[in-house]
């Protein structure tokens, strides 16, 4: 029986290794979306192409960045959210400057911000949940105490270019798609991106080798840092105000692209052009779920799944990869 099956499917422990669980996993979840896609009203529409298109682009764009703190083996951040409303905020009040300052002082202060967390967990091994949520509140505070707990509103009429549709696509499609680009070079051709997948592969080689874990760590962080901004000037500009409201579900939706897209949540696997993918199957999923009337409660349930299967067969596969 085992012969018989390996004749027609390939030898068994390819398809036990996360690579091939992950092949394996990503067929049956495309067969079902392709089965759900064709009996789903009004989905293979172009206006609701472009619509999940638009809504992966700003999930996407800070899952992006998300995906250098997940390789370099430090989890998640669990300030996302916190750190793209600080983001939206600075964008919209800074917009006075014009529109390319206005971003570049956003993005800086999210990667500052971000940085700091990833200096402390790479120096002094802190517990990335524990500070990711602590920074989180923190900055909460603070951009509620800013703000006053009211709408910061555009101080200049430059956001209008984020909400743009170029050739009828949404921009921040196309600055999510080069953005990914840029990143998976950074990743697979840079010192820097092989260096921070070492380190998630296997932290003590890494120092043994004379890495700098602390200052690459920062690094790794304040990539993902300016990215939630980035993200964050974009949400900002489409609802034309920033408050607390903005988070949302933002941070869940964030990881869950990551995770869904294969980068391993202990580090050193993934890449940016996967969490592209993963951040299309997100808004492809909360899309059809709402065209089919479920309730963003049902939503949440489902993706939340979807992230734990992902997680436990990972996990279960590279278990048995270190045991072969």
């Amino acid at each position: 029986m085992r012969v018989a099956l390996e004749q027609r499917f390939g030898p068994l422990a390819e398809w036990r290794s996360p690579r091939g669980l992950f092949t394996g996993l990503a067929a049956l979840g495309l067969a079902v979306l392709v089965v759900l896609a064709l009996t789903t009203d009004r989905f293979l529409t172009v206006e609701n192409i472009k619509a999940i298109l638009s809504s992966a682009s700003i999930v996407g764009i800070m899952a992006l960045g998300l995906t250098f703190i997940t390789l370099i083996g430090s989890l998640v951040s669990l300030a996302i959210a916190a750190t793209a409303v600080m983001g939206a905020m600075v964008f919209l009040a800074e917009l006075h400057l014009g529109l390319v300052p206005a971003l570049a002082i956003s993005m800086a202060a999210g990667a500052a911000v971000t940085a700091l967390q990833g200096l402390i967990i790479g120096a002094w091994g802190a517990n990335p949940v524990i500070l990711t949520i602590g920074a989180g509140f923190l900055l909460s505070g603070i951009t509620t105490k800013a703000s006053g707990g009211v709408i910061v509103q555009p101080a200049g009429g430059g956001y209008a270019t984020l909400n743009s549709t170029p050739l009828g696509v949404p921009l921040g499609v196309y600055v999510m798609v080069v953005l990914a680009l840029i990143l998976q070079f950074v990743l697979k051709r840079t010192v820097l991106g092989r260096r921070v997948t070492l380190i998630g592969e296997n932290r003590e080689a890494a120092r043994a080798a004379g890495m700098r874990i602390p200052r690459i760590t920062a690094i790794a962080f304040a990539i993902a840092g300016a990215s939630f901004a980035l993200g964050g000037a974009f949400l900002g500009a489409f609802n034309k105000g920033a408050s607390a409201q903005l988070e949302g579900t933002a941070t869940f939706d964030v990881i869950a692209a990551v995770l869904v897209g294969g980068t391993l949540i202990s580090g050193g696997r993934g890449s940016a052009l996967r969490t592209l993918a993963g951040a299309i199957v997100i808004a492809t999923i909360s899309d059809l779920l709402l065209l089919r009337g479920f309730n963003t409660g049902a939503q949440i349930l489902l993706k939340g799944v979807l992230v734990v299967v992902v997680v436990l067969a990972t996990w279960v596969a590279s278990r048995r990869e270190g045991t072969a």
